[in-house]
């Protein structure tokens, strides 16, 4: 019967909408930083010395209603799709909840019911809320160095693509319901800051973040058929020697004391889904992308030092760097032209956040830009809407 519901859920996930791309000029825009106050993103604080059963006592509780409100669009679109199945995935889900839960690791089992316990939602549902992440995330990755040698990281987190299309206002509907989700977090220990993360509310594995002085990290999706669908299936049914790519994320930020091993914890080990790592360390040329397999077999370590003489930035999308991108979705050479433009004498907060807003790096499924720089352990995050007229992804 699971694997019955986790096919007919990924079934579901691309068979709504087609979205036809119309002939939208591509754009280089400046002067976009600093948006509206009202687009900065609030913080949070879990202290890793708490028990992972109250840890994410506050988060919960004071987002209950937007995570609430997230899976509720989550079981709409099932429902729409098919009633029938629908009321079964979300019933089964919620009857295996605390036996997914329990094959989970620590600390992350008990981190989910403390987040299931203060939200009010089902233990499945917490555990399904965070399977999606492992294999939706569409992205844009940046590591640049200014003239000084001092190192920036940029992203925008594109997510919710062919998850109910709203024809009437041209958006995705999950990629609203997130919006209101999104939160900075900073991970102390002791009181002092061991990290600092970008996080979807309900979510502990990690996507975006800075260890202050050490390394900077995102992580972008990677399409494969041997893909983060099959990872999950072969764990549900017994075969656990792969990590989730979240909870990778998460002790690479806790544990990792360099660059170096940062890269050698996010190349070498086996995981649930393929991805692309994108790292920036403290020192100049410290940029690379980390091309994933599911296995550590095949792992690509590609160097910003290694690009070319003079090469100031990496740049990574969703597609493998020795490839060309997918025609429909090829947000990597406009994100390149708006680099070049902007030239390393520009390289910083503002400059950055101009290249991820312009279209068609920023879009319709753009859920925030986030902004780091390691020496200072700097971490700014903002809420983005692209504007009509706008590509769909």
């Amino acid at each position: 019967m699971l694997s019955i519901v986790i096919a007919s859920f990924s079934l579901i996930l691309f068979t709504e909408v087609s979205c036809q791309v119309p002939p939208y000029n591509e754009t280089c825009v400046r002067g976009t930083y600093p948006p509206p106050a009202s687009r900065k993103v609030p913080w949070y604080t879990i202290n890793l010395d708490d028990p992972p059963i109250t840890r994410w006592e506050q988060v919960g509780k004071e987002k209950k209603e937007e995570i609430n409100f997230l899976l509720f669009k989550f079981k709409q679109f099932i429902m729409d799709w098919s009633s029938t199945i629908g009321t079964k995935i979300i019933k089964e889900l919620d009857r295996l909840g605390p036996e997914l839960n329990a094959m989970l690791p620590q600390p992350f089992a008990d981190e989910l019911k403390s987040m299931a316990n203060a939200s009010g939602l089902q233990l499945g549902e917490i555990v399904l809320y965070n399977l999606f992440y492992e294999f939706f995330t569409v992205c844009t990755s940046i590591v640049a160095e200014d003239p000084t040698g001092r190192l920036y990281h940029a992203r925008n987190l594109d997510f919710g693509l062919f998850l109910g299309w709203n024809t009437k206002n041209k958006t995705w509907e999950i990629t609203s319901a997130l919006r209101p989700t999104i939160i900075n977090i900073d991970w102390q220990k002791g009181g002092k800051t061991v990290f600092k993360s970008v996080n979807f509310a309900g979510y502990i594995g990690i996507l975006t973040a800075v260890k202050p002085g050490l390394f900077t990290l995102t992580m972008n999706e990677r399409f494969k058929l041997d893909g983060g669908y099959l990872g999950i299936l072969e764990w549900l049914l017994g075969k656990r020697s792969g990590q989730w790519m979240g909870f990778l994320t998460r002790n690479t930020m806790e544990y990792a004391k360099s660059f170096e091993e940062a890269t050698k914890m996010l190349g070498y080990t086996e995981m649930l889904a393929p991805a692309y790592f994108i790292l920036g360390g403290n020192k100049s040329g410290e940029g690379c992308v980390i091309t994933r397999n599911r296995k550590v077999e095949g792992t690509d370590l590609w160097q910003m030092r290694s690009v070319g003489a003079g090469q100031w930035y990496i740049l990574e999308t969703n597609y493998d760097h020795w490839s060309k991108p997918l025609f429909l979705d090829d947000r990597r050479t406009p994100a390149n032209r708006c680099m070049q433009n902007l030239t390393q004498q520009n390289v910083g907060i503002s400059g950055i956040f101009d290249v991820l807003s312009s279209k068609p790096v920023l879009n319709k499924l753009t859920t925030y830009t986030a902004l780091m720089q390691v020496n200072s352990g700097h971490l700014e995050t903002w809420l983005q809407y692209c504007p009509e007229p706008c590509f769909p992804w």
